[in-house]
């Protein structure tokens, strides 16, 4: 069965991993809905109240209490154990050879510093693109994640990318895109009354274009 129409396209080296765990995630707790509407309405109609029947109280019964509570629990570990290896390397492993950026989220844009000709951030020739994120396919990218003023959150749908900004903090971020196009940059954290208009592009280039797309940049900020 193609469940593609509940998430967008994925365009990441990990988003496949993810969209799995999503999908165990849905069917057991869609089942776990299913089940428990059918059994509310069961019962409902079960004991609906009849002339001459009494209630009947009962203190509860040790077995279904211990079954309740160790099939979730052990569903939890199984989800646990499952999902660590990828959580570990999407949120812990930063790869090697990367493209490293800053993202810098303030009210209501994203600003985006790239290293200018000599291919190292913080020196003097670095640029920025307010609300324009480009990047090569097929490479690692690190954002380093920063905040000016609230809380925001760097979201990236196609790339499976979601991770709050945080005033004072700076936050790695990393992914790898899988093919090229335009896609959406978003905030996911409601930051003011303008948070509805906090949007941007994510621009994904084939390296050579990227290369060109930097050269260009760096040219135009020397006129």
């Amino acid at each position: 069965m193609n469940w593609s129409w509940l998430l967008p396209e994925s365009v990441s080296t990990f988003g496949p991993d993810i969209d799995r765990i999503y999908y165990v995630v849905l069917w057991i707790t869609g089942i776990t809905f299913v089940l428990t509407e059918a059994l509310l309405l069961y019962f409902l109609l079960r004991y609906r109240h009849k002339e001459g029947r009494k209630a009947h109280y009962t203190h509860g019964n040790n077995r279904l209490e211990i079954v309740w509570t160790v099939v979730p629990a052990i569903i939890l570990l199984g989800l646990a154990f499952t999902s660590k290896g990828v959580w570990a390397r999407v949120k812990s492993e930063l790869p090697s050879g990367a493209v490293e950026l800053v993202v810098e989220a303030k009210q209501f844009e994203w600003n985006i510093t790239y290293p200018g000709a000599d291919g190292t951030l913080g020196t003097d020739d670095d640029f920025t693109k307010r609300n324009e994120l480009h990047i090569p396919v097929n490479q690692p990218v690190i954002v380093n994640l920063r905040a000016e003023d609230v809380i925001h959150s760097f979201f990236l749908p196609e790339f499976r990318v979601k991770q709050d900004a945080l005033p004072g903090k700076n936050i790695p971020v990393w992914f790898e895109a899988t093919e090229t196009g335009e896609f959406t940059l978003a905030c996911a954290e409601l930051c003011g009354i303008g948070h509805y208009r906090m949007g941007g592009r994510v621009i994904v280039h084939s390296a050579a274009d990227y290369e060109a797309w930097i050269q260009t940049e760096v040219a135009g900020g020397q006129q």
